[in-house]
């Protein structure tokens, strides 16, 4: 009998929108954690100001967040509760880029006093990773929506944390199967694989970079850049 892979089995998707894009500093507004079962989303009061180029994206301004929003550490630990008893049982977390939103959220759980995920536990996938390292030489952009229409996914409403964490689970039930080879790695295996390979596309990046003359630095790390 064939063993069920991690592409047929649970799945749980993670997105966050955001004040802004530095992990460090900046905030969650929007957060969503899918299950083929459902969603549990979360609007938050940032406690700050909300770009108007930040609202542009995910439609989060000031005046709802303030009113309809919930305290930041409620929904943080809320989200780390499910987090958590997904490093338990062993139910993989797939985010689209995950290295933002989890660093994201490993920034927010110290600012607001919480513990720390057992990140160590934690199995990750990556459909962005997966994609640049099955298909690397394919040409184009490799955003979102890029990917999704490449591997025919719906992606609805997007920019929204629900939506997006839902595409992101169909994206890598895709690439699994379009990917056997991925598709039969265990999930600590795959995490693992991944961290090798997001830190080779890094440095692929640098290299480029300095061969056009511009002085940048590609953080390696994966998922967690800090």
């Amino acid at each position: 009998m064939n063993e069920i892979t991690w592409c047929e089995g649970p799945l749980i998707g993670f997105d966050t929108e955001t004040t802004g894009v530095r992990t460090d500093s900046d905030r969650i507004v929007t957060a969503a954690l899918t299950q083929d079962a459902g969603a549990r989303t979360w609007l938050i009061n940032p406690g700050v100001p909300i770009p108007p180029g930040a609202s542009a994206v995910h439609g989060i301004t000031d005046d709802i967040a303030q009113r309809d929003g919930v305290a930041p550490e409620k929904a943080l630990a809320e989200i780390s509760e499910h987090l958590n008893a997904a490093a338990e049982d062993g139910t993989p977390i797939v985010a689209f880029r995950a290295g933002f939103d989890l660093t994201m959220l490993s920034y927010e759980l110290d600012r607001h006093g919480l513990a720390q995920l057992p990140w160590d536990q934690l199995r990750v996938i990556d459909p962005s990773v997966l994609d640049k390292q099955a298909d690397r030489f394919r040409r184009g952009k490799r955003k979102l929506e890029n990917v999704c229409e490449h591997y025919a996914v719906s992606l609805q409403d997007w920019h929204t944390a629900e939506a997006d964490a839902q595409a992101a689970v169909a994206l890598a039930r895709a690439i699994g199967r379009t990917f056997p080879d991925l598709a039969r790695l265990a999930p600590a295996d795959l995490h693992a694989a991944q961290v090798g390979w997001f830190a080779e596309d890094a440095a692929s990046l640098e290299a480029f970079f300095r061969s056009k003359g511009r002085d940048e630095t590609v953080d390696r790390r994966w998922p967690l850049s800090r």
